[in-house]
């Protein structure tokens, strides 16, 4: 091969080698042409809900809950397992709670309140962590065991809403930027007060996760541990630890799904969360989560949790029932397991060539 020749078949080695990146990045990220493409449907169906920003604003805030479970299963995913409990987790610690403030102590402070779903949910995805973790218990068995045992105790603590609950409590959930004391009229000058506090936090933890997945040890373990535990622990990687901090984060975020929900319908029904699981498995394997572990982008799992709120918008605005709606979130699982499935095979095609 004369030296041209080697010129012209570098020049096309590295062009390939462009395109290839490229595709593989339109493959990670695909989740956001179906986000546009499905606003721009809606916008044109139902102008009045999805070209008005409150209306887009209030989507966010009704979803809140949702994307803190989005993010909980989206970290069990990379980390290559998955928690099955976080619904039910949501739903106990959220009536556990309720039941402190409302009926067994009622003069104790809601800040309390707080602190206490918060733990609670930790404590449970901390017994799973150990479980998993340290005991090596099947991931599906712990938590669907979990999910059972949970959504049980909900029912045989409370069969009837409990409500009414302190406002400190609800806060998080139902205020707005601008009922935050230190904010006062900064928040009007910069035209976010407005805006439910539940939305910037679950923004804020979406930021937070994606910079700490990213850019901390802790991110780089938990993408290594679900891309390859053997590899991982021959690197010298705890996996055991990395699985109790997942699993622990997952009880949290769960829990603070509770807090959400709590605070936006100002109750506790024992009903809470109880059909969110799949949705939240949805959201994270529409947004481009591998199920496989060790692949995937925070960021993705938000268009994911954010494209199966506008389906469910759009789908109650035409007057679709709640049992139709349950029956269309399994439909967008499967489709989400397809286009995983696809995708992982184009990328397989792409990276083997």
């Amino acid at each position: 091969m004369s030296i041209r020749d080697r010129d012209w078949a570098d020049v096309l080695d590295r062009t390939s080698g462009e395109s290839t990146k490229w595709l593989l990045w339109g493959l990670d990220n695909m989740i956001w042409p179906i986000v546009i493409v499905t606003f721009a449907v809606f916008a044109v169906l139902m102008p009045e809900v999805f070209t008005s920003a409150s209306n887009i604003q209030f989507m966010l805030y009704s979803s809140a809950g949702l994307g803190a479970l989005v993010l909980a299963e989206s970290l069990c995913l990379l980390s290559g397992n998955f928690d099955l409990s976080i619904g039910s987790i949501a739903g106990f610690s959220a009536m556990v709670t309720a039941l402190f403030l409302n009926t067994w102590f009622p003069s104790t402070p809601g800040l309390v309140g707080v602190v206490l779903v918060l733990a609670i949910g930790g404590a449970i995805g901390f017994v799973n962590g150990v479980s998993i973790g340290y005991f090596g218990i099947n991931p599906f068995l712990q938590t669907l065991a979990f999910f059972i045992i949970f959504r049980g105790a909900v029912f045989l603590l409370s069969t009837i809403t409990v409500a009414p609950l302190p406002e400190s409590y609800l806060f998080i959930g139902g205020a707005l930027v601008g009922d935050l004391p230190l904010i006062g009229e900064a928040g009007s000058i910069w035209l976010i007060d407005s805006i439910p506090i539940a939305v910037l936090l679950i923004v804020g933890l979406y930021a937070a996760t994606w910079f700490v997945m990213n850019y901390r040890r802790i991110g780089l373990a938990i993408m290594a541990v679900g891309g390859d535990e053997n590899a991982a622990e021959e690197a010298g990687i705890p996996r055991e630890r990395v699985l109790l901090i997942v699993f622990t984060t997952s009880g949290v975020l769960s829990g603070l799904a509770g807090l959400l929900y709590t605070g936006y319908l100002s109750a506790a029904p024992p009903g809470l969360a109880e059909g969110d699981l799949f949705p939240a498995f949805a959201g994270a394997v529409i947004g481009g989560i591998s199920l496989t572990g060790g692949r995937g982008d925070i960021e993705n799992a938000f268009g994911g949790m954010f494209l199966l709120t506008m389906i469910q918008v759009g789908l109650v605005q035409v007057g679709v029932g709640g049992d139709a709606i349950q029956f269309i979130n399994g439909l967008v699982l499967l489709l989400a397991i397809y286009l995983y499935t696809t995708e992982a095979k184009i990328r397989h095609r792409l990276l083997s060539t």
